[in-house]
C-alpha cells in the first residue's frame, strides 16, 4: 500500500480501546493504520506518543495521524510541536470537516473521555471525507506553517 493511504495512531493509556477500534474502522475504509500503540493499560506519557505519531506524518512515511488521549487535548498540544503538524482537537464531525477544509489538517485529535466509540468513527470518517479546500484557506495555513 502507498504511503498516501497510511494513517498514523498512537495514543496514551487512556485510550487504547477506542484507537483499536479506530483501526479497524480506517482498514475497513481502505486506509492501512500504522498502529504505534501502546498495547498495555499501564499509565503512559501522551507526548511521547503524540510526538511519535507526528514524527510519521511529518517525514512523510504517513499520510494523516489520528491520536488519542482522555481529552485528546495534551496528546495533540505534542504533537503540534512537530514542525510541518497541523493538528486538531474535534469532539463533532462539523468541527472534524472543517480542520480538513480549512486548516489543512494532517492530524487528527479525539478525546476518549469526551465522545463515545460510536460518535468518535463519526468524526473519524468527517475528518477522512473532507478535503483540503485551498484558496483562501491555502494563505492561512501557509501563515501557519510560517
Amino acid at each position: 500500500m502507498t504511503a498516501n493511504k497510511r494513517i498514523a495512531l498512537s495514543s496514551d493509556h487512556a485510550a487504547i480501546e477506542l484507537r483499536q477500534a479506530i483501526a479497524d474502522h480506517i482498514a475497513a475504509l481502505g486506509w492501512e493504520p500504522v498502529d504505534i500503540g501502546p498495547t498495555t493499560p499501564e499509565s503512559t506519557h501522551y507526548p511521547i506518543h503524540g510526538k511519535a505519531a507526528a514524527e510519521l506524518v511529518a517525514s512523510g512515511d504517513c499520510q494523516l495521524g489520528i491520536i488519542l488521549c482522555g481529552t485528546g487535548q495534551g496528546i495533540m498540544i505534542a504533537a503540534n510541536k512537530v514542525k510541518g503538524i497541523r493538528c486538531g482537537v474535534c469532539s463533532d464531525t462539523f468541527s472534524a470537516r472543517m480542520i480538513r477544509q480549512h486548516n489543512n489538517a494532517n492530524m487528527l485529535s479525539i478525546g476518549e473521555r469526551v465522545v463515545g466509540a460510536g460518535l468518535a468513527l463519526d468524526i473519524v470518517d468527517a475528518y477522512l471525507n473532507a478535503e483540503f479546500e485551498g484558496g483562501r484557506h491555502a494563505t492561512r495555513a501557509d501563515m501557519i506553517e510560517d
